[in-house]
């Protein structure tokens, strides 16, 4: 019986401390995604105006490898940074098979 009383105790105080996400948890959250988001648009395009696209070659995470004017190779990740890449990190586009 004490055993029971005391399994009860414990699992009411362990489910009082579970954390819900608030709103505002959220809202930054989704603020934060939507940045990242715009911050890689606007670099990517920026990139594809000013640098050259290198056609037939991928970075590791499979977007496009860029060329700066100083020949130095990069791609732009998801929260909208240029990584440098060296000649090892980057990999041949597979062919489209049509």
């Amino acid at each position: 019986m004490i055993f029971l009383g005391l399994f009860t105790a414990f699992s009411i105080s362990a489910h009082g401390q579970e954390k819900k996400e608030s709103v505002g948890d959220k809202i930054e959250k989704t603020a934060k995604k939507v940045g990242d988001k715009t911050a890689e648009v606007a670099v990517k395009g920026t990139s594809k105006i000013s640098d050259k696209v290198w056609k037939g070659k991928m970075a590791p995470d499979g977007t496009d490898v860029y060329i700066n004017n100083k020949n130095q190779k990069y791609y732009v990740n998801k929260t909208g940074k240029k990584v440098y890449l060296k000649a090892s990190q980057i990999k041949d586009r597979p062919e489209d098979k049509k």
